[in-house]
């Protein structure tokens, strides 16, 4: 099986191949910005309580992270949106895995600042069996200190390539988690984390799955 980061690799050179200098300059730049800023030192760290939190699935049905520790370890990954290729490609890459993640006795859960209708569109297409949940407004993403404000140099770069964020999660903060992942034990302690201010580097699904062999 082909590597995540070899897939993600070949999305960034599409993209690369369609997308003007211009943009692309101002992508990377707005990148460079991200990667000096302190956001990955901020974040939850190993030993770290997570907060409790409850969030709408697709369906709207509210899912308590209590809930879900009852039944053992947690796969948090947070992601962008479907509008995302990067997102889509990493989300589908984990979910991959479900069976061998589902075999180590963890659950496997997703989360996005869109809302529960964009929700629906990535669980339908690239994770059915699990919880894609709506983090409206990034409250959870904020308490796990991943939140960004895109740059306003890339906005109507987004638009020009047909993304609206302000639909996609329902309000105008165009704020976005840096992506993440995290393994985190069934009393709410963080036990691993992955976090890459740059998106198109995502964890490899077997270093999750080794996560979990260790426990």
């Amino acid at each position: 099986m082909m590597s995540l980061q070899l897939e993600l690799d070949a999305v960034a050179e599409q993209i690369k191949q369609k997308a003007p200098p211009a943009a692309l300059a101002s992508i990377e730049k707005a990148n460079d910005e991200l990667a000096k800023s302190p956001l990955a030192n901020l974040a939850l760290k190993i030993g770290d309580s997570i907060p409790a939190f409850e969030l709408p699935d697709a369906s709207g049905k509210l899912i308590k992270s209590a809930d879900l520790l009852k039944q053992g370890p947690i796969l948090l990954t947070f992601y962008r949106g479907e509008w995302c290729p990067f997102c889509n490609v990493a989300l589908k890459g984990l979910y991959d895995y479900l069976p061998a993640i589902k075999a180590k006795g963890a659950n496997l859960i997703a989360i996005s600042p869109q809302t529960p209708d964009y929700s629906a569109i990535s669980q339908n297409n690239h994770a059915p069996k699990i919880p894609v949940l709506s983090d409206l407004g990034n409250k959870v993403a904020r308490e796990f200190g991943l939140v960004f404000t895109l740059s306003e140099s890339l906005r109507p770069i987004y638009s020009s390539f047909g993304i609206d964020l302000t639909a996609h999660n329902g309000d105008s903060s165009f704020e976005l988690p840096v992506p993440a992942t995290y393994l985190i034990s069934s009393n709410g302690i963080v036990l691993e984390r992955f976090i890459d201010v740059d998106y198109r580097k995502r964890i490899e699904p077997k270093t999750a799955l080794s996560w979990l062999e260790k426990i």
